[in-house]
């Protein structure tokens, strides 16, 4: 194992039991006790937590409102975000092949490390502790959602529909650049359209997510 767990406390829980929290670390490339069990139970319990926060939240939405807004919340590199603000990258254990690789920042990593930390809480304390420790992880994400009526669809989609309802012609999109190593590229893409006249640019760490910055900026400018 590469990495130590001993320096890392989790914001807003102290473990009773540390040995869960560094299973919970612990990347299966690592050692025979990993984090994929408990990433299981972890999977389902943020599920659980983000779905009754936003059903309390919004009285009225709908099934399928909640579940695509649920959906948001819980994606991959929405999970990965939070494991990054916490520094979680710097303390997980992981085999010297992942280490060499730039594993401690690839959002399938770091997201399955959060659910296993979840996994681990619930296993450690119940339930209640669990979601009061858990859910303020959760709460500039649930602030920044649009409104109920607005969840579902992507910035792409809804550019592209916009400019199909008018009679528009679609927008363009082209990649501009890409940065950074094999393991940890960046995609710059621009974004335009020609009634309106805009263009916009999206640096993400996927191209299709930075056609979607650049989309949701032309929107912006739109006033969509």
């Amino acid at each position: 194992m590469v990495r130590q767990t001993d320096a890392f406390r989790l914001p807003g829980y102290d473990f009773v039991d540390p040995g869960l929290l560094a299973q919970a670390l612990t990347h299966r490339s690592a050692a025979p006790l990993h984090n994929e069990r408990l990433e299981f139970l972890g999977d389902a319990l943020v599920n659980l937590i983000v779905a009754e926060a936003l059903y309390q939240m919004w009285p009225k939405a709908d099934e399928g409102t909640l579940t695509r807004a649920r959906a948001e919340l819980v994606r991959e590199s929405a999970l990965a975000a939070i494991a990054r603000h916490m520094d979680l990258g710097a303390h997980l254990v992981l085999g010297p092949g992942e280490m060499k690789s730039g594993g401690h920042r690839r959002d399938s990593i770091l997201a399955d490390a959060v659910e296993a930390i979840v996994g681990a809480i619930h296993l450690d304390s119940g339930y209640e502790a669990c979601r009061a420790a858990v859910l303020p992880w959760f709460d500039t994400a649930i602030a920044a959602l649009p409104p109920p009526n607005k969840i579902g669809k992507d910035a792409k989609t809804r550019l592209q529909e916009w400019l199909q309802a008018r009679g528009k012609p679609l927008p363009v999109y082209k990649l501009i650049g890409e940065s950074g190593d094999e393991h940890a590229k960046r995609f710059r893409v621009a974004c335009t359209t020609t009634d309106p006249p805009f263009e916009c640019e999206g640096e993400a760490t996927s191209r299709r997510a930075a056609e979607q910055l650049a989309a949701d900026c032309v929107l912006e400018l739109i006033g969509v």
